[in-house]
């Protein structure tokens, strides 16, 4: 009766080990089962929204799940990722961000450089930046780092002068010369495209064009070369620019197929830049 006893106990000390090490394994599988696989990026509507779908179809081949938030200006994808509502953004060249995070005191940082979009002067009344009249007004973006984008662009059209030195945070009044008088208008970048039927011309970044059914190549009545500084990036908080998945999706974003559909998809009106 005692051996019996005895053997009991020793079966149930047994099983509870058993079950306790069946567990821990279990809670390990669970454990690795949740494993971070999906990530949100920011982008905006048009040309960025197109390969960052693009890149989503490769990554699912890959185990890796991507969703896609889409925005209509150049704020909120940096907002929302400083408040961590996306992982990752990708809509902005290195002189907005740094401007942005200057203003704002974030700690947004570039993980991998992708495309350029060339920006152009559009005008639905001329077809040659010569012909836009003296007095004309000519639409150009109001965020800091656009705005003097755009005015280096008027000035390489041959239509305004401005003060040696000034690069990248030029204004309008550091326009020393304007042969034609042009009155320069200011408004947000996403604006642009849609109002241009009643100014004489104005600046539109590549993705706010094409979103507005304008092809940069032949409706651009000038634009930036080919040697354009301003590339566009990936961008993540400064404390997730080693995370392992994050640096995933920048070769993902490389690989040859989506630079075959960027090259195929635009005609080069988007250029892969890496």
């Amino acid at each position: 009766m005692k051996k019996t006893r005895l053997l009991m106990i020793m079966l149930l000390v047994i099983g509870t080990l058993l079950s306790a090490c069946g567990g821990n394994s279990s809670d390990d599988s669970a454990a690795s089962a949740g494993e971070k696989t999906s990530i949100k990026v920011g982008v905006t509507a048009g040309p960025h929204e197109e390969i960052m779908n693009k890149v989503k179809e490769v990554a699912a081949k890959e185990g890796l799940d991507i969703e896609v938030v889409v925005f209509n200006d150049y704020v909120l994808p940096n907002q929302a990722l400083d408040k961590g509502n996306i992982d990752v953004n990708s809509f902005q060249t290195i002189p907005f961000l740094e401007k942005f995070n200057e203003d704002h005191k974030t700690q947004i940082v570039e993980i991998g450089k992708t495309v350029t979009f060339p920006m152009g002067i559009y005008s639905t009344k001329y077809k040659k930046v010569e012909d836009i009249p003296e007095g004309g007004t000519v639409g150009i973006q109001n965020d800091p780092t656009n705005r003097a984008r755009a005015l280096l662009l008027y000035q390489a059209a041959g239509l305004i002068k401005l003060k040696d030195g000034v690069g990248d945070k030029a204004t309008p009044q550091d326009i020393i010369e304007n042969p034609k008088k042009l009155v320069f208008k200011e408004l947000e970048a996403a604006l642009l495209a849609r109002t241009l039927k009643s100014l004489d011309a104005a600046s539109i970044n590549t993705n706010f064009a094409m979103e507005a059914g304008y092809n940069p190549k032949k409706d651009a009545i000038f634009a930036e070369g080919a040697d354009s500084p301003y590339v566009n990036i990936l961008a993540v908080n400064a404390k997730d620019k080693d995370n392992p998945l994050y640096q995933k999706l920048v070769t993902l974003y490389r690989s040859e197929e989506v630079k075959k559909f960027i090259e195929e998809e635009f005609s080069g009106s988007v250029l892969p830049s890496w």
